[in-house]
């Protein structure tokens, strides 16, 4: 990405410092890692792993985010920087200690994140033998009521979910369940050598396999996902109950227990879903699109049957207003927060109900990489509706909501007419025509862009974008397509012709890219979409000489374009 879009990202994934955030320069490490007590990189990892844990963003610019980059690395890399700060914060927890380098395309600048777990259970974590906490703008010494809280917290962990229900039996789940969980199981495992033996297995042993019951013995995640619904008594005084009800002048409610591997479906059929038409300035005709989309809505759904905290004893609650759904579930964030899955780029380390999370992974039901939220945001992003939104959530309740409407036509508008935004810049526009704050830095580069117009606080998305011209066969070539489009060019002409050049392989793109972009620039994007397929993509490779060898196909890679092939 360059360094208006790595800016941008920045902006939109860590908008604010507080007790979870922290922006630092620090452009030279030999200083910074370890020395000035209170201000170094150690001490920022003591006091945000004392809280919540968090992230610690340096080579920018502290209170704007401006990218300056880390200009002396000393002899730190992503790699060795992970150790060295584990040697010196005692009682750090290792698992969850990431280094995320980034760097723009244009400026060669490199910032660092270093993701931060929160501290183990009872053990504060220290650097310079000091136990630090964030207060407003300050790094100050662990206060006594927050040591007496980590000190205080309860060392006896369980999973809820892979509790044994000693009087539970196989008769106590729901056959039809039963044989869509085979189905889900065989669709998941369908490339593996066990496959065509699913159809043999006895009950017991399909659930053992699937890691719904433990050793033939009935767990409350086969109770709640398969359980028959009069069998829910097992999991008292646990409420195991999905809620739908219905707000506005008609009014109306259902709740839903167990199985819920089938009756996600049937709260999903209360909805009511309607195809609504956008009108863009671009085309004669109207775009259809329906007021919510299946797979969003289980998404979500599903999400909150994963990370309930069923000991609090509530239901999970689906409300539907005239012009959007709200999910609600028990609990917060697990692992990080909402916005840390946006991008994709994060995956969980750790589950509130790890064998619950696990049996619907096996299901098909999530995936366990972190990527749900991900798509749920493209995929409202692809329908020109406005972004999921969980800014209302509590300390204790995860709230989601999933709009059906258009909130402002000009951000629609600019979807349609722009597919080619960033998501980092649409997240804010998003936070725009829902009037919900920017950082000053943010409205400048939006502004920028030609994308907002207002005055601070009362900013709204521009109506049209800067440099738009009535020519449509000029717009064509002024767009910019998607990497993967690229990417896909690439991998059809070495599946057609068995190997490249890198000159014929940059001939074959450099027209292709927006006529926006200089020579240069050309040429800039082109090698960063080799280094991504060949590092980051693996799907080719140079053949021969690493220097002047073509490049081919890796087995990935043929895989790749045989599978997109089939598609067409």
């Amino acid at each position: 990405m360059t360094e208006k879009e790595l800016q941008g990202y920045l902006l939109a994934t860590y908008p604010k410092e507080d007790e979870s955030c922290e922006w630092k320069e620090f452009k030279n490490l030999t200083h910074a890692f370890s020395g000035d007590k209170g201000n170094d990189i150690v001490s920022y990892v003591s006091a945000l792993a004392n809280m919540e844990g968090g992230h610690l963003v340096i080579g920018v610019r502290d209170k704007t985010l401006e990218v300056v980059g880390i200009q002396n690395f000393h002899d730190f890399t992503p790699e060795n920087i992970r150790f060295r700060i584990l040697g010196k914060c005692t009682n750090l927890d290792s698992e969850g200690l990431q280094i995320e380098p980034l760097t723009s395309s244009d400026s060669v600048k490199t910032v660092w994140i270093i993701h931060i777990p929160k501290h183990k259970i009872r053990l504060p974590v220290y650097a310079h033998d000091k136990a630090w906490q964030r207060i407003d703008d300050n790094l100050v010494s662990l206060r006594p009521e927050r040591l007496e809280a980590i000190l205080a917290e309860s060392i006896t962990v369980t999973d809820w979910s892979a509790q044994v229900v000693a009087d539970a039996t196989l008769d106590d789940l729901d056959q039809e369940a039963i044989l869509l969980a085979r189905q889900k199981f065989k669709e998941k495992n369908r490339d593996s050598k066990f496959v065509d033996q699913i159809d043999s297995w006895d009950d017991l042993t399909f659930l053992d396999k699937a890691k719904v019951t433990i050793h033939g013995q009935i767990t409350r995640t086969a109770l709640l996902l398969l359980g028959k619904s009069e069998s829910s008594h097992f999991l008292l005084p646990s409420l195991v109950q999905i809620t739908w009800k219905l707000e506005g002048e008609e009014r109306d409610y259902t709740h839903f227990g167990p199985p819920f591997l089938l009756n996600t479906s049937l709260v999903w059929q209360k909805i009511r879903n309607i195809e609504q038409k956008i009108f863009p300035n671009t085309q004669l005709l109207a775009t259809k699109v329906s007021k919510y989309e299946n797979r969003v809505i289980l998404e979500a759904l599903h999400n909150a049957i994963a990370h309930q905290d069923y000991t609090l004893r509530s239901r999970i609650i689906v409300t539907e207003l005239i012009d959007r759904l709200i999910f609600e579930n028990a609990g917060n964030f697990f692992a990080g927060k909402a916005e840390d899955y946006v991008e994709g780029t994060r995956t969980p380390d750790k589950y509130r109900n790890p064998w619950l999370a696990e049996a619907m992974a096996n299901l098909g039901m999530i995936d366990t990489m972190g990527y749900g939220i991900h798509e749920m945001f493209l995929a409202q992003r692809r329908r020109y509706f406005p972004l999921p939104d969980y800014s209302k959530s509590e300390s204790n309740k995860v709230v989601l909501e999933i709009y059906g409407h258009v909130i402002d036509e000009n951000y629609t508008r600019m979807l349609l007419e722009h597919q080619d935004l960033p998501l980092a810049t649409v997240i804010l526009l998003d936070r725009v025509q829902k009037q919900q704050p920017i950082t000053d830095e943010a409205a400048a580069m939006l502004r920028r862009a030609g994308l907002l117009e207002g005055r601070k606080p009362n900013y709204f998305v521009a109506a049209q974008v800067a440099g738009v011209t009535d020519s449509k066969s000029e717009y064509i070539r002024n767009r910019a397509f998607d990497d993967a489009y690229y990417k896909d060019t690439i991998l059809s002409c070495l599946l057609k012709f068995n190997s490249a050049s890198r000159q014929e392989l940059e001939r074959l793109i450099l027209d292709k890219l927006s006529d926006v972009l200089d020579e240069k620039q050309k040429k800039n994007k082109f090698r960063n979409i080799l280094y991504a397929m060949s590092k980051r993509d693996k799907t080719i490779e140079k053949s021969g000489s690493r220097q002047t060898g073509p490049w081919v196909l890796t087995v990935n890679g043929k895989k790749l374009a045989l599978d997109k092939l089939r598609q067409t």
